[in-house]
């Protein structure tokens, strides 16, 4: 179980000082399917980084199990996200010297998995493996960036609009996808998104609105990929 207490994150802008996050308290439970929606400054990017050990708070406490990770430093930090975590972003990130396999090689040898033979053809990139990133579409190139998070096989997995530059099929085939590996390795899966749509499935949704959680929403019978429309 994640477990959030009273997170609080600032910046200052000029004399002013902005709270992204607001005294934001919640639960997920393991292997949950949760989607965080709001408009853009609603503080849903914030939390999903904070939550997910790449920014630290201001205050309050991010505990996995009995694992409190707010005041861990950088090499404690770095350990936790290469044993529990895996990220899935909108831009691509990938090594452009590296070709898909290897690129994917990188998130599979931090948990030393030896088969992504698999996570390859799930995701269509069978045919591609020896392809530079330049030499891929922007479809082909998200699907390795998430073939390679999948492949560290995470306890939770975090995306941030990974879908937000795709077409709705190949949207659609990659959240298929993802569903049916959360289905067989049992991970939980956190995803920030503008897509409404994309809330149909989930398990559980979170509204933000400046800096503040606004409803959680539990459903007891999510919505096939296939059922939703854009």
């Amino acid at each position: 179980m994640l477990r959030v207490e009273n997170l609080v994150k600032s910046y200052q802008n000029g004399r002013e000082l902005l709270y992204a996050l607001d005294s934001v308290s919640l639960s997920i439970d393991d292997g949950e399917f949760v989607v965080i929606l709001g408009p853009s400054g609603s503080g849903k990017s914030t939390l999903l980084n904070v939550i997910s050990g790449l920014e630290q708070p201001d205050s309050g406490s991010v505990i996995y199990d009995d694992y409190e990770i707010c005041g861990l430093n950088q090499k404690e930090l770095t350990l936790f996200r290469r044993d529990k975590t895996a990220f899935i972003f909108q831009a691509y990130y990938l090594l452009p010297f590296l070709n898909v396999e290897s690129n994917i090689k990188m998130g599979a040898d931090l948990k030393g998995n030896k088969n992504i033979t698999e996570i390859i053809d799930g995701l269509g990139l069978r045919g591609l493996e020896k392809r530079l990133p330049y030499e891929l579409s922007g479809g082909q190139q998200q699907r390795v960036s998430i073939a390679r998070a999948l492949a560290k096989k995470p306890d939770f997995l975090f995306c941030d609009e990974p879908t937000g530059a795709l077409d709705e099929e190949t949207s659609k085939q990659i959240l298929t996808y993802l569903k049916q590996l959360q289905k067989q390795l049992k991970f939980t899966i956190i995803m920030v998104t503008h897509n409404v749509s994309i809330a149909q499935i989930a398990t559980k949704v979170i509204k933000m609105t400046s800096g503040r959680i606004i409803e959680v929403t539990s459903n007891a019978d999510p919505r096939d990929v296939s059922e939703i429309t854009w």
